[in-house]
């Protein structure tokens, strides 16, 4: 009994072995091993259409979402424009309120300066004449208390109210 050149009653059990073996594959396992390769590659053609649509989609997002991103940076740069717009007009509005408010201030300083130097005048003045009744008040008494000092006081006042009228 070699292997090499088998006897026939050895072939023949093979035979009928493999035959049953193949029976029995064909009856149970094969229909059940197809069943699997089916179902896998249902699985695997269904997870590649699966796979194409998400592609797809994720596609289409990505167009959606670069529209998204220009239009929002468009609205961003509107939106920037209208701050900066609205920022210069809010400063030139607070500059012309304080020119307005600087100008106010300075008109009545000047009115109140004005006063004041018209109240300090009329202080002046008024002191300026007290005193000058004081003096000659005080000049008068002394002075014109005997004839001479009278007619001497006289003399000046014709002199100087002549030298006056000449100039």
């Amino acid at each position: 009994m070699s292997l090499i050149t088998p006897d026939f009653g050895l072939i023949f059990w093979m035979v009928i072995i493999f035959g049953a073996v193949f029976f029995i594959l064909a009856k149970f396992g094969f229909p059940v091993i197809t069943r699997m390769v089916e179902k896998r590659n249902d699985h695997i053609a269904g997870s590649l259409k699966a796979a194409e649509e998400a592609q797809k989609k994720l596609a289409g997002l990505a167009e959606e979402q670069a529209a998204l991103i220009e239009k929002t940076r468009l609205e961003q740069g509107r939106l920037i424009k209208e701050a900066s717009e609205t920022r210069d007009a809010i400063v030139a509005q607070a500059k012309e309120q304080a020119s307005r408010e600087a100008a106010a201030m300075i008109e009545h300083a000047k009115t109140e300066i004005a006063a004041e130097r018209e109240s300090a005048i009329r202080d002046i003045r008024s002191q300026v004449a007290s005193i000058s009744v004081e003096v000659a008040e005080k000049i008068v008494r002394k002075d014109l208390g005997d004839a001479g000092s009278q007619q001497a006081l006289l003399d000046r006042l014709v002199d100087e109210a002549s030298k006056a009228r000449l100039s």
